[in-house]
């Protein structure tokens, strides 16, 4: 590869973290804004909350169905075509003045998150020097981090201060900044090609058993995450006696701590099997979400853990990307945005489960307990895959023998 070539794909890849900073912003800012959006509409904070609820279902339901809908487009058109999609109904959110006008135009929002993450995770690995995909998959998901640290605070503070209609106009702006860096920077050159790949190969590669084993790992693995991250404010409030004020800044460390874990992940790979990487990494998570639940009154400690807990669940992202990949195998850019779509379904069955324990008058503590039961299941079917893998290898080596 070089050198014109090299800066040509870093580009292309900085084209696709400018998106994953927009997705990023639009899924999280609303949390911080979220009575402000209540009050303007006159509803509950409860009721609002479906804002980000029917988000998390056009994630799960867009992914797939944009990744076929898109599946005779070259990779850069399909890119384009989501971001388009996503910067006008991100924009006209900022014009809702209903609760179902918000509710239609969140559903659409969240449609393309899936699938551009998930095609987006494919062309990266065109982009890469050989042996690189992960790194240059991280450098994509480092834009969702940034949004974490940079975007989201920002974009709360402009929805608190002015309106929150401003904070989805800076969505839009985000998504019109990537469309033009999509359109000057991604290269045309080995990747205006359509899938090739004929419809019995993504037949078998959406049947293969090791492709939904890995989709149920996100899904579980991902949940314990959300378990902990949903009740964050309270944990801050109510467990640590901090001021509300703290949340945010909790909040920002996580994100650092996502951002570090995100090139850690891209690196453990390199050193591990992407499936056994999955699996240190939930285990990590399982160990500290306990800990957690017993030092989350401790206000360094709340600090600390948050950063380290954002580090271990975003090391997960570029290990799982590349096993989904590799197990989705002639149906690579439809598995990939099915992945997203169980983070997501991860991200609402996380909240559901972490707080069960406080329905029955538990401290929001064993939210983190619950979250490290999600991690530790997850952790465990990522053994069973490795085990199998392992029968099957076995096998395959037995049956060359008597062949020879």
């Amino acid at each position: 590869m070089d050198n014109h070539s090299n800066q040509t794909n870093k580009k292309a890849l900085l084209s696709l973290a400018i998106g994953g900073f927009g997705i990023g912003l639009t899924e999280f800012v609303i949390m911080g804004i979220l009575p402000n959006i209540a009050d303007s509409m006159g509803i509950s904070i409860s009721k609002a909350g479906h804002f980000i609820a029917i988000y998390a279902l056009g994630v799960v339901i867009g992914g797939p169905f944009m990744a076929r809908i898109t599946s005779k487009l070259s990779p850069k058109k399909t890119l384009l075509f989501l971001m388009v999609w996503f910067t006008v109904f991100n924009t006209l959110s900022s014009f809702s003045g209903s609760y179902w006008v918000m509710m239609l135009f969140r559903f659409l929002s969240g449609m393309p998150h899936g699938a551009f993450f998930g095609i987006g995770a494919v062309v990266s690995g065109y982009l890469a020097k050989p042996g690189k995909a992960a790194q240059a998959m991280a450098i994509m998901f480092s834009g969702l981090t940034v949004a974490n640290i940079l975007g989201v605070p920002l974009g709360t503070y402009i929805g608190q201060e002015w309106h929150w209609s401003f904070s989805f106009m800076l969505v839009g702006i985000a998504g019109v900044a990537t469309l033009a860096s999509l359109y000057f920077w991604m290269p045309k050159q080995s990747l205006e090609e359509p899938d090739s790949s004929s419809t019995s190969n993504t037949s078998e590669g959406i049947k293969s058993k090791k492709l939904w084993a890995l989709i149920a790992l996100t899904t579980i693995g991902s949940g314990g995450f959300f378990a902990w991250y949903s009740y964050i404010a309270p944990l801050v409030i109510n467990i640590a006696n901090l001021p509300e004020t703290t949340v945010g800044y909790v909040m920002i460390v996580a994100g650092m701590g996502m951002f570090v874990g995100n090139f850690m992940g891209a690196r453990m790979v390199e050193i591990f099997p992407p499936v056994k990487s999955v699996v240190i990494s939930l285990f990590s998570m399982t160990t500290i979400l306990l800990i957690n639940s017993l030092l989350a009154s401790n206000t360094i400690a709340v600090f600390v853990i948050s950063f380290i807990v954002g580090m271990i669940t975003f090391s997960v992202t570029a290990p799982i990307q590349i096993a989904i990949i590799k197990a989705a195998k002639g149906a690579e850019k439809l598995g990939s945005s099915m992945n997203q779509s169980a983070f997501n379904m991860g991200n609402a069955s996380g909240a559901y489960f972490g707080g069960l324990p406080m329905v029955f008058g538990l401290p929001v503590t064993y939210a983190s307990v619950v979250g490290a039961i999600l991690a530790c299941i997850g952790a465990g079917i990522g053994i069973a895959i490795l085990y199998t893998q392992k029968n099957d290898a076995s096998k395959k080596k037995s049956e060359e023998s008597l062949c020879a």
